[in-house]
């Protein structure tokens, strides 16, 4: 009996209260969604199915930036969904989601997740999870409360089970649920947590980044692979910058990866350096939404390492570009030691290294041919970061800079002339191969014909 009335008097631990925000208050209509998130959400409502857009596409949407994501929820099961969509796609181990092909865009849409019946590794860690339920469950399930927002463009009003919407107002980032269980189902959400703390400019709530540094080591776990691609969504975030200053803030004081560490380090240097120039270029561009390398970001990022052995190197007597060469040789066997860096972005990131040493010899025909170079842009840009920084004098990049955009004849003069640019040496012009003696050839014995 008292425990009926104990129940009835404190609602059970995880109870949540549905919230309907109407157009009136949110101000979001179906025009500003594309057509492809929009088409999807209409045939599914057509079929018998709820379906709505989720997620950071209407947090985005609440904070007057044009998202470049829709993903989908609905109570369909992914074959369901599949029936509906002709072109379409189930993927996903730990939980299967619906990749739906509108033209050219690809839609995500998942079923509502349910609550207890996911399966979970010794750390707590989600290992699978194909269990569906209610949307309700669904946003308890979700990680941060401004991800927890559906939107019902038929509708136009907003359902939110968390109070996201007013936290997106304040731009308060807060964990659903108990921050420390949350992350230990899964510890990305660290890595994502400083991502839309820095990307948004919201403040991390105190109780969701307390456990954070004590729950960071739980990153090592996690395949290379998932850890590479999240700190890629912080390199091309837009706001690099911002994402660095929060992850300093984190106090994250163990090794987690390679490029994060780099990333750390580079925090702790005074002044400019070549990876906060190419964070502060790759994040202008974004944002001007012009292209970007991914290649040559990760070049600049992991530069500082490989500067210093290829100065451990050159310390033993060698040449620049053997020395270079060797130090490219110790880098690619620590990516491949489960960095989890694809192929396609380590090749970009040696062929910009390994051309830096051929911006010293600008006399004869050796310039054209450089110039000739697949990656010639690629390895002049990050020349010109590195005289930014002072690495190498200003004066060369200046010369590559006239020599590139010169016509044929001033070309010619310029690899001609006697006052070459300093080089990365310090000389004026690098040192000029010894030529080898003709080797004396023995005299043909003479025949006396008798």
């Amino acid at each position: 009996m008292l425990k009926k009335l104990w129940r009835k008097m404190v609602p059970a631990k995880g109870k949540v209260h549905k919230r309907i925000i109407p157009f009136a208050e949110h101000h979001i209509s179906a025009d500003k969604l594309n057509f492809a998130a929009e088409k999807v959400v209409n045939r599914l409502h057509r079929a018998g199915y709820e379906a709505y857009v989720v997620g950071g596409a209407v947090r985005d949407l609440l904070l007057g930036v044009e998202p470049k994501d829709f993903d989908v929820a609905t109570n369909a099961t992914p074959e369901e969904v599949r029936k509906v969509f002709r072109r379409s796609r189930i993927i996903g181990r730990r939980f299967q989601i619906v990749h739906v092909m509108v033209g050219p865009e690809t839609i995500e849409v998942t079923t509502f997740r349910g609550g207890d019946n996911a399966l979970q590794n010794e750390h707590g860690r989600i290992m699978k999870d194909n269990s569906y339920g209610s949307m309700e469950e669904d946003a308890m399930r979700r990680d941060f409360t401004c991800n927890a927002l559906y939107f019902d463009p038929i509708r136009r009003e907003i359902i939110d089970f968390h109070h996201g919407v007013e936290d997106v107002r304040n731009k308060k980032l807060v964990m659903i649920g108990e921050p420390e269980a949350r992350y230990q189902e899964d510890p990305v959400r660290i890595l994502r947590a400083i991502r839309l703390s820095g990307k948004l400019g919201f403040d991390i709530e105190e109780a969701t980044a307390a456990p954070i540094a004590g729950n960071a080591a739980r990153l090592k776990n996690e395949p290379a692979a998932r850890l590479f691609d999240e700190i890629l969504k912080i390199l091309f975030s837009g706001y690099a910058r911002r994402c660095l200053d929060a992850l300093k803030n984190s106090d994250i004081d163990v090794s987690v990866h390679p490029i994060l560490d780099a990333l750390k380090q580079s925090d702790h240097q005074n002044g400019q350096n070549i990876i906060t120039l190419a964070l502060k270029n790759t994040d202008e561009r974004l944002r001007a939404d012009k292209s970007v390398s991914v290649g040559f970001v990760l070049a600049a990022v992991l530069w500082p390492e490989l500067y210093g052995y290829w100065q451990q190197h050159l310390s033993q007597g060698e040449k620049p570009v053997a020395a270079l060469n060797s130090a490219i040789g110790v880098m690619r066997d620590n990516m491949e030691q489960g960095w989890g860096v694809p192929q396609r972005f380590s090749a970009t990131m040696r062929e910009i290294w390994a051309l830096q040493p051929q911006f010293d010899f600008v006399r004869g025909s050796r310039p054209f041919r450089l110039l000739a170079q697949p990656r010639f842009r690629a390895a002049y840009d990050f020349l010109v970061l590195r005289a930014q920084t002072g690495e190498v004098p200003q004066e060369l990049a200046d010369w590559w800079t006239a020599f590139q955009h010169a016509d044929e004849n001033t070309r010619q003069e310029m690899v001609s002339a006697n006052n070459t640019p300093v080089t990365q040496s310090g000389n004026t012009e690098p040192a000029k191969k010894k030529r080898r003696r003709p080797r004396k050839r023995k005299p043909k014995p003479v025949i006396v014909q008798i």
